[in-house]
């Protein structure tokens, strides 16, 4: 797989591999078979959007393009034209653009672009296409035409086996007790946990300690003081 030139790496990490599915067979179903030439996948923040979408891109054996909208990956608006010659384009957070008109026609040209040479596409945003206060309605009825997917967040069992699953890619051992304390003392959406797994074990390496319940306790006293 080669990703198209954007400044925006795939994380190694965001397989099909390493999602788990949940309640969301479906949706992952149907971005891995690739047999809709528009997808739209919904949902909150956490849920695995950005995660299925860079998947879709590393499983394909063409060229692909994976985009993030969100403002702070400052992409112009003519940064998406020539990218319907990909085999696939992914753009993630695509309602961050919604009611610029320059954006929406870029998307709209895009679209069609696509369309017309049978590229695919897959969208990822956090309400429905029709949703979003869209200030063009030719790319509302385009972005309407999407097969649309929901995407549910997953229960504890699904978080605590996300947890493990980059645990065990990062080579941590990551004890039962260990899983229980941070499922009890904190925040407990999925990407306030990955993102505290990952500080852990920077600190663990740094203090050559394994991840015991003491260590991270004293380790998150060192973090929330440093915030304070």
């Amino acid at each position: 797989m080669r990703q198209l030139a954007l400044g925006i790496r795939l994380r190694d990490e965001a397989t099909f591999a390493t999602f788990v599915v949940g309640a969301n067979a479906e949706p992952v179903a149907a971005v891995r078979a690739g047999a809709a030439p528009s997808i739209w996948l919904w949902g909150p923040s956490g849920s695995g959007k950005s995660h299925l979408l860079q998947a879709a891109c590393a499983a394909v054996g063409a060229p692909a393009a994976y985009l993030s909208l969100e403002p702070d990956d400052a992409l112009p608006a003519e940064a998406l034209a020539g990218f319907e010659r990909a085999g696939l384009v992914c753009i993630d957070a695509v309602d961050a653009i919604a009611g610029d008109t320059r954006w929406e026609r870029a998307l709209f040209a895009l679209y069609n672009a696509c369309t017309d040479l049978g590229t695919r596409m897959i969208f990822a945003a956090r309400a429905a296409p029709r949703t979003p206060a869209w200030a063009l309605d030719d790319w509302r009825s385009r972005a309407a035409a999407s097969v649309v997917y929901q995407l549910r967040d997953l229960d504890e069992a699904g978080r605590i086996e996300a947890l493990r699953r980059r645990a065990e890619r990062r080579g941590i051992e990551l004890p039962a007790e260990t899983v229980d304390y941070l499922m009890r003392r904190q925040a407990r959406d999925l990407r306030s946990l990955l993102a505290l797994l990952d500080a852990l074990d920077q600190a663990s390496l740094a203090a050559q300690r394994r991840l015991t319940v003491p260590f991270i306790r004293a380790a998150l006293e060192r973090i929330e003081g440093t915030r304070s």
